[in-house]
């Protein structure tokens, strides 16, 4: 069947789309090209704006375009057209990460369709959470959302909560012993408001949130000693909630899933009328990425770890302009 042409502005739209993913200190690392003929949009890792320092193996630049992978195929689902995925498909172009073929549909897939409203809303939020216990029923749907694509997401019991926020104050000492580790972090975590620097892609002080006092919730000050006057301080939840995602293996491709599988995870929990934010610290140490995992479950690769929970949702980060994410060939 001759694939019917998509208009500039669709393709347009759901680069727009897939482009709201999170990623390592925001960087957005990612770039798309679509072919006309075949109607196929080709993600491509954006290396001019990798953390050599930070993320030495790329692993967290896959896992954010593998967020802004799963953000198309929502977005793409409802346009009423059928994401047909293709991982990695050239062994010659690593650099090539999916090939997504977008062609119509009669029946779009309503489990990606009921999280499209979700897209816009989705923001990281470093402020405090209530100490509200998330009931388990929502704990499921996010479980779910993991299994759903091909990585395991679990809530650890109360010893794994009390390691991990160790684990991450112990990376948080290591980082302040590694310039070229703070300088790149402080090359992308502006201490200037947005509205200040005219910048499409870092984190701006505002989504800094405030400083913790007299609680240990895992949330990154990434202000990292620089002075920011008039910045406030606040008391965290006591007990946060912590959730673990991983995945069986630990490849380009598994971190890919992971990805897919860490936006689906964020979405849902925002249509769940969850705020969210990440912790990459300790997964930058081989040594505390292997201590972070659980040891009575199957999990062997911790791929993210997320604090969840019921609070104020966090200001957007920028986003750059899609002329300069997206060619048309």
């Amino acid at each position: 069947m001759t694939a019917q042409p998509l208009a500039v502005n669709t393709v347009s739209g759901l680069v727009a789309e897939a482009a709201s993913a999170p990623s390592l200190h925001n960087a957005q690392p990612w770039r798309f090209r679509f072919l006309r003929d075949s109607t196929v949009l080709c993600l491509y890792a954006d290396l001019e704006r990798t953390l050599p320092r930070t993320d030495p193996e790329q692993r967290g630049l896959h896992l954010g375009c593998g967020a802004a992978l799963f953000n198309l195929r929502v977005a793409a689902a409802a346009m009423g057209l059928a994401p047909d995925v293709r991982l990695l498909p050239d062994p010659n172009h690593p650099e090539l990460l999916a090939e997504v073929g977008l062609h119509g549909s009669a029946a779009p897939d309503e489990s990606l369709t009921r999280l499209h409203p979700a897209i816009s809303r989705r923001h990281s939020s470093r402020l405090p959470f209530r100490d509200e216990e998330i009931p388990d029923t929502v704990r499921e749907r996010l479980c779910d959302a993991a299994r759903a694509e091909g990585s395991q997401l679990l809530f650890p019991g109360a010893w794994h909560v009390s390691s991990i926020l160790e684990l991450v104050q112990d990376a948080e000492g290591r980082e302040a012993m590694a310039p070229d580790i703070l300088a790149e972090t402080t090359q992308w975590a502006r201490t200037a408001p947005s509205a200040d620097v005219a910048v499409y892609d870092g984190i701006p002080a505002e989504a800094f949130g405030p400083r913790q006092h007299g609680t240990a919730a895992p949330v990154r000050d990434f202000a990292v000693g620089r002075p920011m006057p008039g910045r406030a301080w606040a008391s965290f939840e006591e007990n946060p909630h912590i959730a673990v995602l991983g995945t069986a293996r630990d490849d380009p491709a598994d971190w890919l899933l992971a990805g897919q599988a860490l936006e689906r995870v964020l979405l849902q929990a925002t249509a769940d009328g969850l705020v969210a934010s990440m912790t990459s610290q300790l997964l930058q140490w081989p040594e505390l990425r292997w201590v972070a995992r659980d040891p009575v479950s199957a999990m062997a690769h911790v791929q993210m770890v997320l604090r969840l929970g019921y609070g104020p949702v966090g200001p957007a980060s920028p986003r750059r302009p899609v002329a300069d994410l997206l060619d048309i060939a």
